[in-house]
């Protein structure tokens, strides 16, 4: 089902009545939460691994929840790395539409989950956090012992010289160098990004860095690319110094935060999911709870 289409003018924030994008759920049986709190009251340093999931209670799409994520709403795929790199015409699609998406998605806030797993750093339960989201939203919840394991919408990267600066002034930018551009869009993606036809951007210009002329790409792991192996062996260390690991709100599918449930068995560290449908770790799992994320984190102690 596609949301009603809004027309964005270039000065506006895209206004879009608020839609659940998480998956239907049961309430969590009283069973299964006394089981999530000994779990995570045994742990003295406790490894979490979140994806997309616990965003969709702050009203950001994720990609794979049956029925209500991306692929089950709509034919449309995210930006691919190579595509990106390559073609001039590919940037200046993403770039105009993540531009028109840009002032919904970056206004998302912190919600109940982010706030308890925040709470749980600083009371000295929860020894390492790696995200697999891109909307900063651990980052404006407070949280420090923190890896963004796929980047961040919210830095800009240049190919060229691999200068990072601020999302905020690359749409200053934008709106400088395209002050009469107009576009209609419709549903927002999991990354920014809204849906635009290319007739709708054949006139929004880009630009190159303004350190060495590279191009500009959001600092984020497309699809089709890889995470730095620094980055992946700096997991693997914090993973190491941990007693237990909880994934909050990640189906695992993708391969790069997986690698670490297969890390966590081979060094015979408990785990635990919370997720509301399947994952690909169930098997590895010594408990599995469903449920979605805020409800049940906020009724966890971490004794």
């Amino acid at each position: 089902m596609r949301l009603p289409w809004l027309t964005l003018t270039l000065h506006s924030a895209p206004v879009r009545r608020a839609a659940s994008f998480v998956p239907t759920s049961r309430t969590t049986d009283a069973h299964s939460l006394d089981l999530l709190q000994h779990f995570v009251s045994r742990a003295r340093r406790l490894f979490v691994i979140t994806g997309a999931g616990l965003s969709t209670e702050s009203g950001i799409p994720d990609y794979r929840s049956e029925g209500v994520g991306l692929y089950a709403r709509t034919s449309r795929r995210p930006m691919e790395h190579a595509e990106f790199v390559r073609s001039a015409k590919s940037r200046q699609r993403y770039w105009a539409r993540n531009f028109v998406g840009w002032p919904q998605f970056s206004s998302h806030q912190p919600n109940s989950a982010h706030k308890v797993l925040q709470q749980w750093e600083e009371r000295g339960k929860l020894h390492w956090l790696v995200t697999q989201n891109v909307d900063a939203l651990h980052s404006k919840a407070g949280q420090k012992r923190l890896t963004e394991l796929h980047g961040c919408t919210h830095r800009v990267v240049c190919l060229g010289c691999g200068a990072i600066s601020a999302r905020e002034e690359l749409q200053r930018r934008f709106i400088s160098l395209n002050p009469e551009w107009r576009a209609q869009a419709g549903v927002v993606a999991p990354d920014g990004d809204v849906f635009l036809e290319d007739e709708q951007v054949l006139h929004f210009r880009v630009p190159h860095c303004d350190v060495c002329g590279g191009i500009l790409k959001p600092e984020v792991t497309f699809f089709g690319d890889t995470v730095k192996k620094g980055t992946v062996q700096f997991v693997h260390d914090r993973l190491g110094e941990s007693d237990a690991v909880l994934v909050v709100g990640s189906s695992l599918q993708v391969y790069s935060g997986y690698r670490f449930l297969l890390a966590a068995q081979d060094r015979k560290i408990p785990v635990a999911i919370l997720n509301i449908g399947p994952t690909r770790a169930d098997h590895l799992a010594e408990l599995k709870v469903s449920g979605r994320c805020g409800e049940v984190l906020s009724v966890i102690h971490p004794l």
